[in-house]
């Protein structure tokens, strides 16, 4: 799972990406021109957290997601979020993230203006998926055989021609599958964090930020990038107090990366035991025989059952037993839809 950072230049991703991963890339317009940041991060969960606590497992495993941040735009960008090479990273990201600037720019002087770049990324991502479609539309006036791809693309050119990116769109599979090589990047996922100074670190949502993000349905998220890059730099003991002197109760960084994980329709079945406590990261809607090939193919090949409980129930009754006496423990097969929390134990022979 890949989530690209993306924004003007000036709007903080760098120091977003920071706050992340923890790293130490250069901000303030520092990084080398082209350079694309990479990192690792651990999904928080506190249900991991709590079987651990209970199993004391000689392991313990989170889901884990990777962020890009994109490069830095070069300064013949005239103010673009989108070169080519950006664009290129982006067509191979799962999702996107986009960083609106929301105090003063640190260079010029000008105001904030978050309302207005949300409309400008926007249309950028809608540019840059139209001028792909009307390069393949010319070639395709010279192949036969291809009619419907053209019409799947006559289609998407009337949706974006309406000024609306295509995750709108509700497409069938196979139309999904036959677009799947273009990376259109009006189709990815999209989260914004508005990225606000210190002094407006309790602030509300811009009002018009949140009409417009209501009308397009997508998430936001407010935060201080600089506060939330200087607290992941710090220890337990002095991220806990230094977040109460901010009058804070815990780091947006984990509000920020459990969204990006539900923006990617992604959830986690859990297994545990004194060896291993982990999470699992499968798609929304996965069935229990492909859920068992994530942990093994061997698993999925020879699979009996499932024996599932959901770690609600699980904490509820305490044990495994108690589930099994109450019937929060059952016997399913391959075709059963796995719940994000469900713990899984699966049986099977080979």
């Amino acid at each position: 799972m890949k989530v690209g950072i993306a924004g003007f230049p000036r709007a903080g991703k760098t120091t977003i990406f920071n706050a992340l991963t923890g790293q130490h890339a250069d901000v303030g317009g520092f990084t080398e021109p082209g350079k694309v940041h990479l990192g690792t991060i651990k999904v928080p969960d506190a249900r991991i957290d709590r079987l651990s606590e209970i199993f004391q497992p000689r392991k313990t495993t989170y889901a884990e997601m990777v962020f890009v941040d994109f490069p830095a735009a070069g300064e013949g960008s005239g103010g673009s979020a989108l070169e080519t090479t950006t664009l290129t990273q982006m067509r191979e990201s799962d999702a996107l993230v986009q960083v609106v600037r929301a105090f003063p720019d640190p260079v010029t002087g000008d105001a904030a203006n978050p309302a207005r770049d949300l409309a400008n990324f926007k249309s950028e991502l809608i540019l840059a998926d139209l001028v792909l479609i009307e390069r393949r539309l010319e070639r395709l006036k010279k192949e036969k055989g291809k009619e419907q791809e053209g019409a799947l693309l006559e289609r998407c050119k009337a949706v974006l021609d309406a000024e609306r990116p295509l995750r709108q769109v509700d497409f069938q599979p196979e139309e999904v599958t036959a677009m799947a090589g273009f990376g259109f990047v009006s189709r990815r996922p999209l989260m914004i964090v508005v990225n606000v100074s210190e002094d407006d670190l309790h602030a509300e949502m811009p009002s018009q930020v949140a009409e417009s993000l209501a009308a397009e349905g997508i998430e936001g998220l407010l935060l201080s990038g600089k506060i939330e890059m200087e607290i992941a730099a710090l220890d337990a003991d002095d991220r806990r107090a230094f977040l109460e002197d901010l009058g804070l109760q815990a780091p947006a960084r984990d509000r920020f990366i459990r969204a990006a994980y539900t923006l990617l329709d992604q959830i986690s079945f859990l297994t545990s035991g004194e060896d291993e406590v982990r999470a699992w990261t499968i798609k929304r809607g996965t069935t229990a025989v492909k859920a068992a090939g994530k942990i093994h193919s061997d698993i999925e090949r020879g699979f009996i059952r499932a024996e599932v409980m959901h770690y609600d129930d699980f904490i509820t009754y305490g044990s495994e037993a108690k589930c099994r006496e109450h019937g929060k423990l059952r016997l399913e097969g391959k075709e059963y839809v796995v719940h994000d929390g469900d713990i899984i134990h699966f049986r099977f022979n080979v």
